[in-house]
């Protein structure tokens, strides 16, 4: 059975077809080719398919896609303000909290979000905000960096 998936996607009106088993990550990366959003364990154990589904993270991989119609979703592409990266993203590259890359988009993501609630986030703010991503690569000292260097950006105390 096919579903019409009517939504806002990084701010913009999308309208697609899509099975009715096709997951949320499936429709953005096949359907509509965003392949910022990453498959990893297909499970929503791993947190690589984080996006911002009607303000909060979710794990697309488990999420169906007719769950979407009518939402409003930002993936890692809408995060920046076109040439601008979001400074989440920016306070990422700058603290190195960047390894192989591959997990980097969902913990942006689920930081974005968690920036968009809260201005100062403490630290156990931070360790749940980030507690469904995995990171296979480093440390999460640079991440835990990341995050505090962006909040002192976005508030304007960097």
């Amino acid at each position: 059975m096919s579903f019409t998936i009517n939504a806002t996607i990084n701010d913009k009106k999308v309208s697609a077809s899509t099975e009715a088993s096709t997951s949320l990550l499936e429709f953005l990366r096949d359907t509509l080719e965003m392949k910022g959003t990453k498959l990893c364990c297909n499970t929503g154990e791993c947190g690589a398919c984080t996006i911002i589904f009607n303000g909060k993270p979710i794990n697309s991989c488990v999420t169906l896609a007719a769950d979407a119609d009518g939402a409003t979703i930002t993936t890692i592409e809408g995060l920046a303000d076109g040439a601008n990266l979001h400074a989440v993203q920016q306070a990422f590259i700058d603290t190195g909290a960047v390894q192989c890359g591959y997990c980097t988009p969902g913990y942006i993501m689920s930081v974005a979000a968690l920036l968009d609630r809260t201005a100062k986030p403490t630290a156990e703010d931070i360790e749940e905000a980030v507690s469904g991503n995995i990171c296979r690569c480093t440390g999460y000292a640079k991440i835990v960096d990341a995050i505090h260097l962006a909040a002192d950006r976005l508030s304007g105390r960097a």
